[in-house]
């Protein structure tokens, strides 16, 4: 059984939150209506404490102890817990939640109501980054198990995301995050349709047009084209992540990079967090941010746990169909 990186899974989940933390100030805002952001700063729209942190990270911890208490992908219980949070709070930096996207509170409504297990939308115009956000938990505690991983990051994403597009983008990102875990080179990680160590996942189910494009290394041109009308969008978000992924060398030029595009600044930032996260480790976040994060022990902890699962052998999940 290959070990990790205990520093990469820290990195990983902290990178989410202060990639959301930093983001979440500007969010809404375009370009030239706020002043650059060049560190941790309170405000924004939910009137934030530095370091605070919004939907996407309560998600991803929620995620994270599902995982951990079950020691499997459990969709019901990713419910159960996503439902916990918007209803009375669970894993917020407040006594409620806030911050919920329209597609995710209308999967959750659905769950409710029906108890199913996937209750995400399938419409092209569905494809929006909420289970993007918080994806990195899936790989993390399957990082033993590339293939598997992919897998159940779509599955993941269904919960409450069904669109193709949206289950894609999640499907690449986990890909990334899978090989930044397992010690490839950022040269290995940004190469046309990343795939090591799960070979030819990509041939068997073809990428989607727009994250095949991304895949294909489009993000190396610059930074997506962000409107009214696509700023929600997974692919918008995995290609402003993977654009300041490549384009900087370290955690903090490239998280300011991808926050400064203004718009849904805090998921961008939640994106590219994960990646760069799994890629620089705790020890490249810089401690002035990682130090102010809400509930920081709290993550390390889910860290650590997801970090232990993945040491365990355990046999691959038998799919139907």
């Amino acid at each position: 059984m290959k070990s990790f990186d205990k520093e990469r899974y820290r990195g990983c989940l902290l990178g989410l939150a202060v990639g959301d933390a930093m983001g979440a100030p500007v969010e809404m805002n375009e370009p030239g209506m706020f002043e650059p952001l060049s560190g941790m700063v309170g405000g924004g729209y939910f009137k934030l404490l530095p370091g605070e942190w919004t939907d996407d990270t309560a998600l991803a911890l929620c995620s994270a102890a599902s995982l951990s208490e079950k020691g499997i992908f459990d969709p019901k219980d990713h419910l159960v817990k996503f439902l916990r949070w918007w209803r009375e709070g669970y894993m917020s930096t407040r006594s409620e939640a806030f911050g919920i996207g329209m597609v995710t509170a209308g999967a959750l409504m659905r769950f409710e109501s029906t108890g199913e297990d996937f209750c995400g939308p399938t419409g092209e115009k569905t494809a929006s980054n909420g289970s993007l956000m918080h994806i990195a938990t899936v790989p993390l505690a399957y990082a033993h198990n590339p293939c598997e991983a992919i897998h159940l990051a779509a599955e993941a994403s269904r919960l409450t995301h069904g669109a193709k597009e949206a289950i894609d983008a999640c499907r690449y990102l986990t890909s990334l995050i899978v090989g930044a875990i397992r010690g490839y080179h950022k040269s290995q990680l940004l190469v046309s349709h990343f795939d090591y160590d799960a070979l030819d996942v990509w041939q068997e189910d073809a990428l989607t047009a727009r994250i095949a494009h991304i895949a294909d290394g489009t993000f190396k041109d610059g930074p997506p084209a962000i409107s009214w009308k696509n700023y929600t969008d997974a692919a918008v978000a995995l290609h402003a992540a993977l654009w300041g992924f490549y384009s900087t060398d370290t955690f903090k030029d490239g998280l300011l990079s991808v926050v400064n595009l203004g718009w849904d600044a805090d998921t961008m930032g939640t994106v590219y967090g994960q990646l760069a996260g799994a890629y620089y480790g705790e020890g490249g976040i810089p401690a002035e941010w990682s130090g102010v994060i809400s509930k920081s022990d709290t993550i390390i902890s889910f860290a650590d746990a997801l970090h232990a699962l993945a040491q365990k052998e355990r046999p691959a999940k038998k799919r139907v169909g």
